[in-house]
């Protein structure tokens, strides 16, 4: 495998990196960390501090140069009109594969040894929990063969980092993303890739990562990943191990930071811990509305963490005793219990009848619902009560047009109103089906089909994410809508073998020009 820089490409190359992207040489922020160089980096460096304080200095020039520019995935792919959704998203898979071997040298691209399945667009690396929803398509699909590999790659990634970075670049090793790879170790069983057994190594090593210093902290106190409460019990945030801008949204970040009244470090932090969250950005994590500066995400015990979080305590109390190891087993299942005991007691609103995120710092629960509500029912964490309710709440306040939506607020960012994204429509439809909620469940599938279909019919294309209401794009965030789209494709794929009579099947790319 081509190895990847040891440095990340602000620690690699210093003020020219900051120079790049300050001056903003490319408009999105992260092509420049996604280059590859053409020749030893410190030899780049070295250059640069030659040629910078010449009179006919070129900046752009020196970094067209220097630099590969990164490969943006199916850029140029053209839907085939005479291909129905289902076997579009079949072809697409091969289009969206990445090949080891075909990684450059000395660039931030993490060196895997397997094959694997990208988002698209800008997203031309792995990705943590994008991978596990991709992954669910491409079981209907019948491509075992990247399951496989895809398996073995986290596996590889655990062994290495001791966890799984929120994808496979230099700059995203200081956090992970939701942890879904026990859900991804029970896929693969189900399909007969891996026994489950296998991973348990790699299982344990990630819950270390998630509670690293959960013996050493007393009541009132957080860190990293973890908070003790007032009353001795401890449940878990997302963080970022780094409070400088994030490398890829360098110039969105300090102009962020600007904004604030707090040391620009502390903004940068919280930036970074709602990119592990996965959900960046959202009214979810803001201290008022609309105004990202204002983030405090830190602050904050996530409903969707802390449920994951309970799945993988169930998953390694199961592997351990199928490993014949009871003492683990049962230490595992006691640390399940409490944590499903204090999320009941801290995250669960009687008022509204779900589970919410949970203000330690203010010592209340976040005020609205989420999409994210549901993702104690997908892990089997709720009871049926406590499930019946959660479902009442997402069909009165959460369902849209065209799916569920992600929060109640219209604020700009992409995991807000109107926006609909694919992991989301998943999580609600198999929790709501666990639970006997099948009709909603239906619904929420029905309409997002029914998104997903329209936009192809016009478009000819799946993308990121989706406007719940007219069937389009989703808007917001710090980027273009990116076509491709891994989660989209392999949650709409598997929506599509459970509902087989529903019209999206029949549908059809338009007409090439």
């Amino acid at each position: 495998m081509p190895q990847a820089d040891t440095l990340t490409p602000a620690d690699r190359y210093e003020e020219l990196f900051v120079e790049v992207q300050t001056a903003r040489i490319f408009p999105d922020s992260k092509t420049f960390v996604d280059c590859a160089p053409k020749s030893d980096p410190d030899a780049i460096l070295a250059a640069y501090r030659k040629e910078r304080t010449q009179p006919q200095f070129d900046l752009a020039a020196f970094v067209q140069r220097h630099f590969d520019m990164p490969e943006v995935r199916n850029s140029h792919y053209v839907s085939d009109p005479e291909q129905s959704l289902p076997d579009h998203i079949d072809t697409l898979w091969t289009v969206l594969t990445q090949h080891p071997d075909d990684h450059p040298p000395r660039s931030s691209l993490l060196p895997v040894p397997n094959c694997y399945v990208v988002p698209g667009g800008r997203f031309g690396e792995m990705y943590y929990w994008d991978s596990y929803f991709t992954m669910l398509g491409l079981a209907e699909s019948g491509r075992h063969d990247l399951l496989h590999f895809m398996a073995d790659n986290f596996a590889y990634l655990i062994d290495t980092y001791g966890h799984v970075p929120n994808g496979t670049r230099t700059y995203y090793l200081s956090r992970s993303q939701p942890p879904v790879f026990a859900l991804m170790v029970e896929l693969f069983e189900q399909h007969g890739v891996k026994p489950a057994l296998r991973y348990l190594p790699q299982l344990r090593r990630e819950y270390e990562f998630w509670m690293d210093g959960a013996c050493e902290l007393r009541p009132g106190e957080a860190r990293r990943r973890l908070v003790c409460l007032a009353q001795g019990v401890t449940l878990n945030r997302y963080w970022d191990d780094r409070d400088t801008p994030r490398e890829e949204s360098y110039l969105e970040d300090v102009t962020t930071a600007a904004k604030a009244s707090r040391p620009p470090h502390e903004v940068y932090r919280e930036l970074r811990a709602a990119a592990e969250s996965g959900w960046d950005f959202s009214s979810r994590w803001l201290g008022e509305p609309s105004r990202l500066e204002t983030i405090r995400i830190t602050s904050i015990l996530p409903v969707d963490l802390n449920a994951l979080l309970y799945k993988l305590e169930r998953t390694l109390a199961e592997l351990s005793e199928a490993g014949g190891d009871a003492d683990d087993a049962a230490l595992f299942r006691d640390k399940a219990e409490a944590r499903r005991r204090t999320m009941n007691t801290l995250l669960w609103d009687e008022g509204i009848g779900t589970f919410l995120d949970y203000d330690w710092a203010l010592e209340q629960r976040r005020p609205q619902p989420t999409a994210a509500s549901l993702v104690p029912l997908f892990v089997g964490l709720a009871s049926a009560p406590q499930a019946a309710r959660t479902a009442e709440m997402a069909r009165a306040l959460l369902l849209e047009e065209g799916g569920l939506g992600t929060t109640l607020v219209h604020s700009g960012e992409q995991w807000d109103q109107p926006n609909g994204w694919a992991p989301l429509q998943w999580i609600a439809v198999s929790g709501l089906n666990a639970y006997g909620h099948e009709d909603l469940a239906d619904e929420i599938a029905r309409r997002w089909l029914e998104t997903v279909s329209a936009v192809y019919l016009r478009d000819g294309k799946l993308v990121e994410k989706y406007s719940l209401r007219g069937a389009a794009g989703g808007r917001g965030g710090e980027y273009p809508l990116q076509d491709g789209f891994g989660w989209t494709n392999g949650v709409t794929r598997k929506l599509l073998d459970l509902h087989r009579g529903h019209e999206a099947h029949r549908c059809t790319a338009p007409p090439k020009d």
